[in-house]
């Protein structure tokens, strides 16, 4: 079945000229009269009877015309759709990241700017983030302190600083200094679980400074010790693109060498260069 001697007949039974049909097709008038010709005498079959004023379907166009209509009908939709995700109209993009605080003003952007996108954000700690990346389960990441490796296209989103989150009953809690990590030895501290960025930034420092801070509480998410330090169970560490605005606890910068953490967003290099993915990173740099 020859697809051009279709469209021709599809483009005559629409217009019912077949002047406007090749102005349709971009095609010369003879050219549509050719393939419709070729048509009828392939299949031994008429479908289009000319007359003086304008062409008729037969009794066998007009059936034919139905699902010439809806085939190329749905190739046009098809056609619509893969235009509209061109010019980013509509498509949908997944995202990882490992926290909600950095990439949530990059999503605010993306939907002012691309309000047809749709997003599926999955949120997880920094080895999840990064598998999820790595496996193309997200076609970007929003990660903290990820080594370069081949294949993957990294660029900076800024740096943080780990604080120290007091009860805002705390002493400490309305002093304007900032305070020293060498004053945390041998405090009562609520953590969360060594696996996670912060904790192990915060470790490193204070293996580094030689403090030795009592950890007798352990927790897998922000909210439980931001809710442990409320209840007066101990101090915890909070990165400072994360402190919440909850009165009971407050957040106080810490001063000391390595206590800052890099803040990046990824993807696959090879990916790099698709339209959704370039308009995201380029957003990424102004959130």
């Amino acid at each position: 079945m020859n697809l051009f001697q279709l469209r021709a007949f599809d483009a005559v039974a629409r217009e019912g000229s077949f002047t406007r049909a090749a102005s349709r097709l971009f095609i010369s008038q003879p050219a549509v009269t050719g393939h419709i010709k070729a048509l009828e005498e392939h299949y031994q079959i008429t479908l289009l009877r000319r007359t003086a004023r304008r062409v008729e379907l037969t009794e066998e166009g007009i059936r034919l015309a139905a699902i010439t209509r809806a085939m190329f009908g749905l190739a046009e939709e098809a056609q619509a759709m893969l235009e509209a995700n061109r010019q980013l109209l509509t498509g949908r993009l997944e995202v990882a990241a490992d926290g909600p605080h950095r990439v949530m003003p990059m999503l605010a952007k993306l939907r002012a700017r691309y309000p047809g996108v749709t997003v599926n954000l999955r949120l997880g700690n920094a080895q999840e983030t990064l598998a999820a990346l790595l496996s193309e389960h997200a076609d970007v990441a929003v990660m903290t302190e990820v080594e370069p490796r081949k294949g993957l296209h990294l660029q900076s989103l800024g740096d943080s600083r780990i604080c120290a989150l007091l009860p805002s009953s705390h002493p400490w809690a309305r002093e304007p200094w900032a305070l020293q990590i060498s004053a945390l030895n041998q405090q009562i501290m609520v953590l969360r679980e060594p696996s996670s960025i912060t904790r192990r930034t915060f470790d490193q420092a204070c293996s580094e400074a030689q403090v030795q801070p009592r950890v007798l509480l352990e927790l897998d998410s922000r909210e439980a010790v931001t809710e442990a330090v409320a209840a007066e169970l101990g101090i915890g560490i909070v990165s400072s693109v994360e402190i919440s605005h909850d009165p009971r606890v407050v957040a106080r910068p810490m001063a000391g060498p390595g206590l800052a953490n890099r803040h990046m967003i990824g993807c696959l290099e090879r990916r790099r260069e698709l339209r959704l993915i370039q308009a995201f990173l380029s957003l990424a740099t102004t959130a």
